[in-house]
């Protein structure tokens, strides 16, 4: 485990740790091997356990649709730049509905089915928060 020498009054000794446990501890001098018990407890450092992250499992989302009925809402607080549909135009899912700007970023809001535009509650310049609904699709 270590080795060490030492001189004392003259005589060289060479000692080997060969284990350490709690308080016992068997070392070698000058090839003899002695067990050792010691005075008080080493408390031995403890190399910290690396753990790998794992992310909490998240509840499945409150749905967005009531039966007919798709609610497209703000995902976080901004300001509406663009709206491109009007109240009963048709459109396609995947489709870009409005354009959002928070935090200097441009977000492009798509629509989450097929459908026809119900209502549009926005307006290019409105002020929404987080979870406001900005469009109804059925």
């Amino acid at each position: 485990m270590k080795h060490y020498s030492f001189t004392i009054s003259g005589n060289k000794y060479s000692v080997d740790i060969k284990s350490l446990e709690e308080n016992l501890a068997e070392i070698e001098v000058n090839g003899t091997l002695y067990e050792v018990k010691l005075g008080k407890e080493i408390q031995t450092p403890k190399t910290p356990k690396l753990v790998r992250y794992t992310p909490p499992k998240v509840k499945d989302p409150e749905p967005l649709t009531t039966p007919g009925l798709s609610l497209i809402k703000a995902p976080l607080p901004g300001t509406i730049i663009a709206v491109y549909v009007q109240p009963g135009a048709t459109i396609k899912r995947d489709a870009p509905v409005l354009v959002l700007e928070a935090m200097k970023m441009e977000n492009n809001i798509y629509a989450e089915k097929d459908g026809i535009v119900k209502t549009v509650k926005v307006v290019t310049g409105d002020t929404v928060m987080q979870g406001d609904i900005l469009i109804e699709i059925e």
